[in-house]
């Protein structure tokens, strides 16, 4: 039984990471192809799959928590402070980056975001640094030097807004990380992120109202890549992911969930035929590389390798 739960976790994380990969690309293809404005995205994925998390939370661990939350009132303060400048600011970053470059750079740039939290712990002193740490911040940088440049120090490969972007969405993931430590300790991450995502959504909405979409000019297709994005790419990705926990370790989880961005990569060169050179490919594999060590050297009492950890994109 254990083995048969072991196999049934590895199989959740896995499917969670292809689909928060290829949520992204489809999310590209949405704005290349569909036109479709990234405000009005951001604001109905949020929404609607805050909503669905916040379901499945109601139906399979009860509701307790959902209204709890918000009887706590310095619990109240930090999720609307997560929810804004969290998983707002992370949604619209790596979805601005994506609209302006490509699924696979933005998730790549996002997924700087350890390195940047151990540069920020070694300056608030909080961490030594250690042989692993410079191993691994070296990793990012020349993953990023050869990603966006590929290979060429006259020109940059990407765009500038799209890099823009993405460095911003590695900023605010490594917020996002940090910041949800207490509320984690609290509640379940379903609610956190459920109540978060329709905190932002709700924020953006009196931007881009997601009512406001000309519905008629959308094709079959087109809703149907939306729905993937929201509810695939967006809550069936998580909900898996939180649930592999029960069956895998933390560190097997974060792992795993490296196939991310190698999916991210391979669905944007073989799906939407982005030219992808050979030194971005090395550039990916120094960026996966550094994914890699982080999840295999982190210790639990380390804020990287929590006990309940978060993931979006």
């Amino acid at each position: 039984m254990d083995r048969l739960a072991r196999r049934k976790g590895i199989l959740l994380v896995i499917i969670g990471a292809i689909f928060w990969g290829i949520g992204g690309t489809v999310s590209k293809k949405l704005f290349q192809q569909y036109a479709i404005d990234v405000n009005w995205l951001v604001t109905t994925r949020l929404l609607i799959a805050g909503f669905l998390l916040l379901t499945v939370q109601f139906f399979a661990k009860g509701r307790s928590q959902i209204t709890g939350v918000w009887k706590n009132r310095r619990a109240a303060v930090q999720l609307i402070v997560f929810g804004l400048l969290g998983m707002l600011a992370v949604q619209y970053t790596y979805l601005a980056s994506i609209k302006h470059g490509n699924a696979a750079v933005a998730t790549l740039l996002q997924y700087l975001a350890p390195v940047m939290i151990i540069i920020y712990l070694i300056l608030r002193k909080q961490i030594v640094l250690t042989r692993q740490d410079l191993l691994t911040v070296s990793l990012a940088l020349v993953g990023c030097i050869f990603l966006l440049t590929d290979g060429s120090l006259s020109q940059l490969s990407v765009p500038t807004p799209a890099i823009v972007w993405g460095i911003l969405s590695g900023i605010a993931l490594a917020f996002y990380t940090l910041y949800a430590v207490s509320l984690l300790k609290q509640y379940d991450s379903l609610v956190i992120v459920g109540w978060a995502m329709i905190i932002g959504g709700f924020a953006l909405s009196f931007i881009h109202p997601p009512w406001q979409m000309n519905f008629s000019s959308m094709t079959i297709a087109a809703h149907l890549y939306v729905g993937f994005v929201i509810v695939f790419g967006t809550m069936v990705a998580f909900w898996f992911y939180i649930e592999s926990l029960q069956n895998l370790s933390p560190k097997e989880t974060s792992l795993l969930g490296s196939l991310e961005p190698l999916a991210a990569v391979l669905t944007t060169v073989f799906w939407l035929k982005e030219p992808f050179g050979i030194f971005q490919w090395v550039g990916t594999a120094c960026i996966i590389g550094m994914i890699v060590l982080v999840a295999l050297t982190s210790k639990d009492s380390q804020p990287l390798q929590k006990e309940k950890p978060l993931r979006v994109s």
